[in-house]
């Protein structure tokens, strides 16, 4: 699949162009996620080891934004049932069918290309994978850092209406990641939310 947004390309890659470029996915995921809510301190060598599930996983899909040769943005999915444990038990233990989501992973993108239909453009492309693979719900999830984290900047406006736009609903359900906050020395754990959208009728659903 492959779509515009004025001078920005979106498509599909392939799984070789992915590997070809892992380098440069995991500096997006590293630039992106440092900044407020994620505050995320990580490493190269990591990205890309967390990045190869998704170069293995047979059926996931990545999704880049290009601007001429530079990668400025990329999105991640694939199959509930080949996510992790983390990402599936909430699921699971909720009676969900997990052979019938489709879990998105990261969606980064550069501050200077926002506000371009860019994100739309990668729930679009994410959403049509997921069709594609004959599964009927999308899920992602998002940390909740709180209404009162010391970081949180003045004005930040979080994304739940842009995701509301796009037919997702919070569940209740959440699960925790572990990672590197800027200024810790350790790994500590981090609630996560999800949202999912029914992608046959628009609303959550099992």
């Amino acid at each position: 699949m492959r779509s515009t947004r004025g001078d920005i390309v979106i498509e599909n890659l392939s799984r070789e162009a992915a590997a070809a470029h892992v380098g440069e996915l995991a500096r997006l995921r590293m630039t992106v996620f440092r900044a407020y809510p994620y505050l995320y301190d990580g490493s190269a060598a990591y990205e890309e080891r967390y990045l190869a599930t998704y170069l293995e996983a047979p059926r996931a899909v990545v999704v880049a934004a290009r601007h001429g040769d530079a990668f400025v943005g990329a999105a991640t999915a694939l199959p509930m049932a080949e996510a992790t444990s983390e990402e599936r038990a909430p699921f699971e233990a909720a009676g969900w069918a997990v052979d019938r989501i489709c879990y998105f992973g990261e969606s980064v993108l550069l501050d200077a290309y926002r506000g371009r239909g860019i994100g739309v453009a990668f729930f679009e492309h994410r959403e049509a994978h997921a069709r594609s693979l004959g599964l009927d719900t999308a899920v992602f999830c998002a940390v909740d850092r709180g209404e009162h984290h010391p970081a949180k900047p003045a004005g930040h406006a979080p994304l739940d209406g842009f995701w509301r736009n796009r037919g997702y609903r919070p569940l209740p359900f959440e699960t925790t990641f572990r990672w590197k906050d800027i200024g810790e020395d350790d790994e500590t754990a981090k609630r996560m939310l999800f949202w999912a959208k029914d992608l046959a009728g628009g609303g959550a659903t099992r």
